[in-house]
């Protein structure tokens, strides 16, 4: 799959015309799968091309930080390879790009950058200075420029709507279980083993600690029954996002205990993948009692692991 990023003008999408899906893609949830897979049916052939932004364009709009990722943009684009698209063109939303018309946007991005003849949005779909496109502008634009647009719906799952918004609400909230299921796989976070106080393992449950990336939504607090990616090994395991509140409290990390293993993993990648929520997190009044909370949680944890 191929990456185009910089100045349109220099994409090189070769002779042939492509279809394009324009969206921020936070997440490459089941609604924007939706969108590729419609696009990909109405391709008739053509290489499909997914249009995304390097960072949400609210936070160049408003000047306020943006809504937090629901995944950082490499792993977004990873995401996409996995699809089976052709390419995915990145877009530095900047304020030079903020700036253009929707006309102006539509000829230097879908026809002079991705020679486009099928163009695929969702619904409610805005673009241009001030959001003044919609889906009839695009239409307009088409015309003129010889492509056609699809609109896509927004997917219904069990009477909820997946949106990105909904999304980072139910992961916000605890719900990673619900999250999963809009997603179309778990939630995850991904980052670097750090050093730790060794407070789990003085009490025979060793964690892997990782510190919350910037940026992404974040879990509520409490324990979580994961799945850990590290160098192509899955290991099952009990995580608790957090303060620690037992041990005095700090700087809010994820910790993660894996089942039935011991390895050392200090300074090497993980992704931790959220399967469901077991409960808030709680200070104790003693080690002993959380030792027998945690042997609560494992045992629980297995079972849902197991379902």
């Amino acid at each position: 799959m191929k990456v185009y990023r910089g100045d349109p003008s220099a994409w090189d999408v070769g002779a042939r015309q492509t279809a394009v899906a324009i969206g921020v893609f936070d997440g490459v949830h089941r609604g924007h799968l939706a969108v590729l897979e419609r696009l990909r049916e109405r391709s008739e052939g053509l290489p499909v091309i997914a249009m995304t932004f390097a960072t949400h364009p609210v936070s160049i709009v408003t000047g306020l930080p943006g809504p937090p990722a629901l995944a950082p943009l490499k792993r977004r684009i990873e995401m996409f390879a996995h699809t089976g698209i052709e390419g995915v063109a990145v877009i530095e939303f900047d304020e030079a790009v903020r700036q253009l018309a929707p006309a102006a946007f539509v000829t230097e991005y879908l026809v002079e950058g991705l020679n486009a003849a099928l163009v695929a949005v969702g619904v409610g779909f805005r673009f241009g200075y001030d959001a003044a496109g919609d889906v009839d502008t695009l239409r307009l634009c088409g015309q003129e420029h010889g492509f056609k647009v699809i609109e896509t719906p927004i997917v219904d799952l069990h009477g909820t709507e997946v949106r990105s918004s909904a999304i980072r609400a139910a992961i916000a909230s605890g719900g990673v279980a619900l999250a999963a299921r809009m997603l179309g796989r778990p939630f995850e976070i991904e980052g670097t083993v750090v050093a730790g106080d060794a407070r789990g393992r003085s009490i025979g449950f060793p964690t892997a600690n990782i510190t919350m990336p910037d940026g992404l939504v974040r879990p509520a607090t409490g324990v979580y029954v994961v799945r850990c990616d590290v160098d192509g090994v899955t290991y099952d395991g009990v995580s608790n996002v957090g303060t620690r509140p037992t041990f005095g409290g700090g700087d809010e990390i994820i910790e993660v205990h894996l089942l039935d293993v011991d390895v050392d993993l200090y300074g090497r990648n993980m992704r931790v993948r959220f399967i469901d929520r077991l409960r808030n997190e709680q200070h104790f009044t003693s080690p002993d009692a959380l030792v027998a909370q945690i042997k609560s949680d494992v045992i629980r944890a297995r079972q849902i692991l197991a379902e």
